[in-house]
């Protein structure tokens, strides 16, 4: 059997709890036809580059698979019919990868942010950017 790895789009108005249900279904998909679902990431609701079929944003969700490919091909043939799936991408690689993928370590990283030295959060910057010097208050001519 192949290994692939695919990265799911779904649309924005969709609740968390059907985006686990379209990827279970899925994966039911995979394991009929003799693959399996080594890891599945939820990576949450995220900006999209540009619109797509009228959305901003959507629910991204990452499948490590190990099937043959005609398994493969029936779950993109499935994905193109439902009407919640904006864009997919499967890719063959040759090794799985382990833990977990770097987009959720980049957000861990952003969730952390600094500390103080007492344990409180820094606090965010006042005012706003591009704010200089010459703002418009205090400017003698």
């Amino acid at each position: 059997m192949s290994l692939y790895e695919c990265v799911v789009i779904a649309r924005q108005d969709i609740a968390a709890q059907q985006v686990e249900t379209l990827t279970d279904e899925l994966a039911n998909i995979l394991s009929a036809l003799g693959g399996q679902v080594t890891k599945r990431e939820y990576w949450g609701l995220r900006n999209i580059a540009y619109r797509m079929k009228k959305n901003r944003k959507g629910h991204y969700v990452l499948f490590n698979i190990d099937a043959p490919s005609a398994a493969v091909k029936e779950m993109e043939r499935q994905m193109s019919l439902n009407e919640d799936v904006i864009r997919f991408l499967t890719i063959r690689v040759e090794e799985l990868e382990e833990g977990p993928s770097a987009v959720l370590q980049s957000k861990n990283q952003r969730d952390e942010r600094p500390r103080r030295e007492d344990g409180e959060q820094r606090p965010r910057r006042e005012g706003g950017y591009g704010r200089g010097p010459r703002g418009s208050e205090g400017v003698e001519a």
